[in-house]
């Protein structure tokens, strides 16, 4: 039986029955009734659509066979008026043939319902096209109010920029004033120029301050989160923008920290599939037993504890795009599997002899050099070649310095929100230090360091501290250490930039390029222990 709860959720749906048979409406009035529906039964489809002309219904119990309209007529009339086409429909019928259910579902019934009523049966569709419709409406609202809010977001934008550019044009036009003002007065001359130095700092605050604005402006672009002017990244972006609108298949390359996955949704949402899902795989995170059955998934009882089925990563992102994260990290027995995805877009799944296909646009990403594993034979070289359609090098921060003080500004902004701190002011020295670190993090180190800055600075200035670790300072002959010192203070540096994770991907034997239990093995002859 139905529970008190769930009788609950049915309260206040208007549910329209259509039926010839009397018995038949009451037999179906007084189950929806009882479960809290709100029930108007009908006896013709004639009455049925007049019925409807003043109040929608949230569902529709249809006949199929009724003198005069049938059913299959009222529910085409029904899809083909804007006002109730979203009303689902479900048919209620003894007929048995495939055919005519087929036929119920092609002029755009959601279900169909046999007669004799089952109690259960009648409440378990009902309850769930109610549901359906009830969150499809709610998903509509949502989408409608997001519509509305990057409205306003726009006009805010253009006010913000308008105000932005009145200000400048005041500084501009009070500088033209004071130039003047020196040279009619030359005995003032030195006071003026000191007003002049002085506001030529107002000016360089002001702009200081609507570098924020400038960045929130500039997110209303195709690539939301990706932040920069450098020419590097310039180039990036227009390499983006020719391969986005095709179904090319995008190897990201470049370093740990890089932004490969803001670059591959960047592609994703500019491309005619960004309707449909982007699934991302990070395949350095799965256990290698884990993987194939992470992206093809499984059949029930297809091994030990499969109680159910599993739909895998390349099934989800039918029609849609798949991010496969740190692809050198596939073993090399599940890349003839991966091949074939590639190549004829079909799989089975683990324990099923059915084949599978899949409309999937594949973007992947690595750190690592694939054509030297290939040689080394730790990677197929077909599967290389595959990946290798359109290749996009990532520019670590270190070649793209210019775009420093734009990102520190983001971060800044971003992590005052997350702190409720207030620093609007960064020191030349600061963005100077900064700027001549050499980042093997790159963006990701970046937005650390800033985050920690933002905790531990007090008012309303930037205050870095002694984060920046020693590799962006010039060495002194008094500071030559030994290999092992040397080593055992680089694999310090970077468990403190890993918060001590070694494992996985961006963890410190990921950025070392050295297997984790060489790492372990290296760390305890080093005698590194976490204090």
């Amino acid at each position: 039986m139905i529970n008190q709860d769930e009788r609950d959720r049915g309260q206040g749906a208007d549910i329209l029955i259509v039926d010839d048979i009397a018995e038949n409406l009451e037999v179906l009035a007084k189950i929806l009734t009882h479960e809290g529906y709100k029930v108007r039964p009908t006896s013709s489809g004639e009455f049925a659509l007049s019925a409807i002309k003043n109040s929608l219904p949230d569902l529709i119990l249809l006949d199929i066979k009724m003198p005069g309209m049938d059913g299959y007529t009222v529910c085409k009339k029904l899809k083909a008026s804007e006002r109730t086409e979203e009303i689902p429909v479900i048919f209620i019928s003894a007929l048995s043939d495939v055919n005519d259910i087929i036929h119920g579902f092609k002029v755009g019934a959601v279900d169909y319902i046999s007669k004799p009523f089952q109690y259960e049966e009648v409440l378990a569709r009902v309850k769930t096209h109610v549901m359906l419709n009830k969150m499809k409406k709610s998903l509509e609202q949502k989408n409608r109010n997001l519509e509305q809010e990057n409205s306003l977001r726009r006009i805010a934008e253009e006010s913000l920029k308008t105000a932005y550019d009145e200000i400048e044009k005041k500084v501009d036009e009070r500088t033209r004033e004071l130039k003047i003002e020196v040279t009619e007065r030359k005995k003032a001359e030195k006071e003026l120029q000191q007003a002049l130095k002085e506001l030529e700092e107002i000016k360089n605050q002001l702009l200081e301050e609507n570098i924020y604005l400038q960045e929130e402006i500039k997110l209303s672009n195709d690539f939301c989160e990706i932040i920069g002017k450098s020419h590097s990244l310039k180039n990036v972006l227009s390499q983006l923008e020719q391969v986005s609108p095709l179904d090319s298949t995008v190897l990201l390359l470049g370093e740990t920290g890089t932004g490969k996955e803001l670059f591959a949704r960047a592609v994703h949402n500019l491309s005619p599939r960004k309707l449909h899902p982007l699934i991302k795989v990070n395949c350095a995170a799965l256990p290698a037993n884990l993987i194939e059955n992470e992206l093809f998934g499984h059949e029930k009882e297809a091994f030990s504890g499969a109680h159910s089925k599993k739909v895998g990563r390349f099934e989800l992102a039918n029609h849609g795009t798949i991010f496969l994260d740190e692809v050198g990290d596939i073993p090399m027995e599940l890349q003839a599997k991966l091949l074939r995805v590639l190549q004829e877009g079909e799989f089975e799944r683990l324990g099923g002899a059915a084949t599978i296909k899949t409309d999937v646009r594949v973007l992947a990403a690595t750190n690592k050099d694939l054509r030297k594993m290939c040689a080394e034979g730790e990677f197929r070289e077909d599967l290389f070649y595959r990946l290798y359609v359109f290749p996009i090098d990532c520019p670590p921060l270190r070649e793209r310095k210019e775009d420093i003080p734009l990102l520190v500004n983001h971060f800044v902004a971003r992590y005052n929100l997350k702190t409720a701190k207030k620093i609007d002011e960064i020191p030349k020295k600061v963005m100077n230090e900064l700027q001549a670190y050499y980042w093997p993090g790159n963006v990701r180190e970046l937005e650390n360091i800033i985050e920690r800055a933002i905790i531990m600075s007090q008012g309303k200035q930037l205050q870095l501290g002694n984060w920046l670790t020693r590799s962006s300072l010039p060495v002194q002959k008094e500071e030559v250490l030994s290999l092992d010192e040397q080593q055992k203070e680089h694999i310090l540096r970077v468990l403190e930039l890993t918060n001590w994770r070694i494992r996985g991907s961006g963890g410190a034997a990921d950025i070392l390029k050295i297997h984790p239990n060489t790492l372990d093995a290296r760390m305890r002859k080093l005698e590194i222990n976490r204090h």
